[in-house]
């Protein structure tokens, strides 16, 4: 058997073995987290042809900020999927690839041992990316466009790369930044650490094709993204970022290598062990470091398991073979053929115990921290049969009700809403100026607690709060688990469902998406500034 067709046997078994571990391993979210149900409404709403808008009818707003995923979920739904099995699939399917892609990478660019390539792409197969998936992410489709682009970096890091390799990697690079914008800066740490392997001099087709790529393609991107939208940047960066350096954004990110990558900080140590191998830590490091470093400049809001450092994982697993390759050698430890039968029995066991122990670790990390059914979730579908009455909410979190709920929505955090990210916060005159028949907000307290003032989730939530009372606005439900922590939902008097709403409202049952237990209307009860 030849050794290429070994490897599609194991290949084939990865697979096979993931699927399994998909099945049996994973626990498959009921419904999508906010931030994914935000990118479906987009996606629903430019399968529907109304373009990339957040409200149908309004000026376009890029709050989805994944514009290729986004745009290729419209076109599954076009064709007749469910937003929901779409984004499953491209999920499932770009995290398959990756498995496949990480083994092939670690024995085609190195001519890795077999056992390498098994641990690398082993260790991705249970790690987050069938989470992110089960969450409704796009993140594994970023993630194999950046281990596709890391593959053509790593080639054009030798000596002999061509104009295609070259282009290749440029083309993959622009993918990947349509994907997602922070690609961009990605493709730009890889290309830095090209040429920190080659120089400018052995740089020059990398550098050129890259220029041109994302100069003319990318360029045309970029002006036609800043027309239609109205602004250079997506919208949740005005938000996110606000000019300001986000400290907890970088210590999070942190973290989050930390964990991804610590089982793999023992070969980087090795590589210290003389000057040439240490010289190869350096190429990998650019893009991580540099890549964990950007975000600094954004705040950490719906990291669910650093779903946004995700990226960095496959670039070390791609990365870890050279550095080690060789130490037996130099350490003139005796080869395994040579040891006695019992020994290579004993050092055969202890490596499956190892292997092992490192997939238990990756799976134990890798684990959703929601599980349950959202009580958002049954609001939303609630709400549904009031679709056509073009009625408007006003809501903090804006993913799951307004995807399921159909109405129009004001995101009063300002992620979707362009004015609010560009004017510091929702004020009672824009609020005033829609009139929302509907004020939903996620808050730390109840009617039976003090109020806190911390945050500058607290000031909005606060303000809006103030507003639904100062309005008359009826409180028809406060539901957590706990007091403080509960989701508000007010409903504006005086029009023809005002008094449906509430009762449809508090008729929901609610239950606690961390938790999956029933929540209470602490509405019910008498506050404490009450007499």
């Amino acid at each position: 058997m030849s050794p290429r067709t070994r490897d599609i046997l194991v290949v084939g078994a990865l697979l096979a073995a993931t699927a399994l571990y998909a099945a049996a391993g994973v626990k498959w979210a009921p419904h999508p987290f906010e931030d994914a149900a935000i990118l479906m409404r987009y996606s629903k709403h430019v399968a529907e042809g109304h373009g990339i808008v957040w409200n149908v009818g309004e000026a376009p707003v890029d709050g989805a900020t994944d514009f290729l995923f986004m745009m290729l979920l419209a076109g599954l739904a076009r064709c007749g999927l469910s937003l929901e099995t779409a984004v499953r699939a491209v999920g499932l399917v770009a995290h398959f690839a990756t498995v496949a892609l990480v083994y092939a990478g670690v024995r085609r660019l190195y001519g890795a041992p077999r056992w390498m390539a098994v641990v690398s792409a082993g260790y991705l197969a249970v790690g987050p990316g069938l989470r992110y998936a089960s969450a409704y992410f796009g993140t594994p489709l970023f993630v194999l466009l950046a281990c596709t682009t890391w593959w053509l970096a790593i080639r054009l890091s030798r000596e002999g790369a061509s104009l295609g390799v070259a282009a290749g990697f440029a083309l993959s690079g622009l993918v990947m930044g349509l994907i997602r914008p922070e690609g961009v800066l990605l493709a730009v740490l890889m290309l830095l650490a090209v040429v920190s392997a080659r120089g400018l001099r052995g740089s020059g087709k990398a550098i050129a094709c890259f220029v041109v790529v994302f100069g003319v393609l990318g360029g045309a991107y970029f002006a036609w993204h800043w027309s239609y939208f109205g602004h250079p940047l997506p919208n949740p960066f005005y938000k996110k970022g606000g000019g300001a350096l986000h400290v907890g954004g970088l210590v999070s990110a942190v973290r989050g290598a930390a964990r991804f990558l610590l089982p793999f900080s023992l070969a980087f140590a090795a590589a210290l062990r003389k000057r040439a191998t240490a010289r190869r830590i350096v190429f990998p490091l650019i893009p991580v470091a540099g890549f964990v470093a950007i975000w600094v400049l954004l705040s950490d809001e719906m990291n669910y398991l650093w779903r946004f450092q995700y990226a960095i994982q496959p670039i070390v697993l791609l990365a870890w073979p050279p550095l080690v390759m060789g130490v037996a050698r130099e350490w003139r430890l005796p080869p395994l053929a040579d040891l006695a039968r019992n020994q290579r029995v004993v050092l055969r066991l202890l490596a499956a115990m190892v292997f092992v122990g490192l997939l238990g670790y990756h799976h134990r990390m890798s684990r959703l921290p929601i599980q349950f059914t959202d009580g958002n979730y049954a609001v939303g579908t609630a709400l549904r049969g009031y679709a056509e009455k073009g009625y408007t909410m006003a809501i903090t979190e804006a993913g799951l009700i307004p995807l399921y709920s159909g109405w129009r929505a004001i995101d009063t955090w300002g992620l979707n809403d362009a004015w609010i990210a560009h004017h510091g916060g929702v004020t009672p005159d824009y609020l005033d100026r829609h009139k929302p028949h509907l004020i939903i907000f996620h808050a730390y307290f109840s009617p039976q607690t003090p109020v806190p003032r911390e945050t500058p989730w607290d000031d909005m939530v606060l303000g809006l709060r103030d507003y639904a009372r100062e309005r008359g606005y009826v409180l028809a439900a406060v539901f957590g688990t706990s007091p403080y922590d509960t989701q508000h939902y007010y409903v504006r008097p005086g029009f023809a469902d005002s008094a449906a709403l509430v009762a449809t409202i508090r008729a929901v049952r609610y239950t606690s998406m961390s938790s999956g237990k029933p929540c209470f209307n602490y509405a019910m009860l008498r506050p404490i500034d009450a007499p």
